[in-house]
């Protein structure tokens, strides 16, 4: 089995932050995968913080745990999908979101998100968030 891993919920396992350990036993035994939009917004991430290559490589390490989900022409079309009926339901989705809902819809695997707002305009979402919980 496996599990897509949204952004916020890498950082807080990353930076050890509390809200991550609620997250943990929805990793046991599950494959766990990131989506490329994960680890660009953690690339910029890096940017916006000024790491220097030291930090940087010491978090490229740890992202190594982790199976990144690259982009194809059925994921375009998936994200396609995704972003045009958020705004046809008239909730319209961001653009890094909508790569991470697609990933998620296209492997159909569940999402483990702390913003589950930000993806309940796309339908048929198995969302996961402990949000409520911290």
């Amino acid at each position: 089995m496996a599990v897509l891993i949204d952004t916020d919920v890498v950082s807080f396992l990353y930076k050890d932050d509390g809200r991550g350990a609620s997250y943990l036993p929805y990793l046991s035994n599950q494959l766990p995968i990131i989506s490329f939009m994960t680890l660009a917004e953690l690339e910029r991430w890096t940017l916006a913080r000024n790491w220097g290559s030291r930090k940087r490589q010491h978090l490229m390490k740890y992202l190594r745990r982790y199976v990144v989900h690259s982009t194809s022409s059925l994921l375009c079309r998936k994200w396609a999908e995704v972003v045009d009926g958020a705004r046809r339901r008239g909730r319209p989705i961001a653009t890094s979101d909508g790569w991470v809902a697609a990933t998620a819809a296209l492997l159909d695997v569940p999402l483990l998100t702390h913003n589950s707002a930000d993806f309940e305009s796309v339908p048929g979402l198995n969302l996961i968030s402990e949000k409520g919980a911290y």
